[in-house]
């Protein structure tokens, strides 16, 4: 761990890979294996299992547990208290006295948004740019810079990569930036 990461002297900090600039505080825990970029904000009370993967600035907001098996890339903001899961069919057994189950993965791709209270459901990948509104249930995939809310979360238009909702024409009314469909998800124009 590098000399530039910040530790509160009530957080724990287990992992040699963590980045310059990152901070962990109060109650936040960081478990020796797990990957943390640079400038990441590790929140009160969250837990970052070995195995996670964090890319640069990533946010994880207070009483978020990122698991064994889930990918957060650069700028992903990781909501207060939102859920995120690695095994489909859980047991509490699993490894020790059965067969050894793979995780079931969770990617996060860069600079999506998972708001206060959402609960992914793995496997599942949540394209780039994308927003989950806050307490929905995601079970399927969300594409590049999708909206999504609900449970079970259900598509209701697009997000610019300012995090703004996108016009019927599929451009921003802040930032001015134009998209274009590209697939299941959207590209710049």
């Amino acid at each position: 761990m590098s000399a530039e990461v910040f530790v509160h002297p009530k957080g724990l900090c287990e992992s040699d890979r963590v980045g310059p600039g990152t901070r962990i505080w109060a109650f936040a825990h960081v478990q020796k294996g797990a990957v943390v970029g640079a400038d990441c904000n590790i929140g009160q009370g969250a837990f970052v299992e070995s195995g996670a993967v964090l890319g640069d600035r990533v946010t994880v907001k207070n009483g978020v547990h990122v698991w064994d098996g889930v990918r957060a890339e650069d700028g992903v903001f990781l909501g207060p208290a939102c859920v995120l899961t690695n095994r489909r069919r859980p047991r509490s057994q699993q490894g020790r006295q059965g067969p050894q189950v793979p995780w079931d993965p969770i990617l996060i791709r860069e600079g999506a948004t998972i708001g206060a209270g959402a609960v992914l459901v793995c496997p599942v990948t949540i394209g780039r740019y994308a927003l989950v509104g806050a307490g929905a249930v995601v079970t399927r995939d969300v594409p590049d810079h999708g909206l999504v809310v609900g449970n079970p979360a259900r598509p209701v238009g697009w997000a610019c990569q300012c995090g703004q909702t996108l016009s019927p024409d599929l451009r921003c009314p802040d930032c001015g930036l134009a998209y274009e469909q590209k697939g299941t998800g959207l590209t710049e124009a």
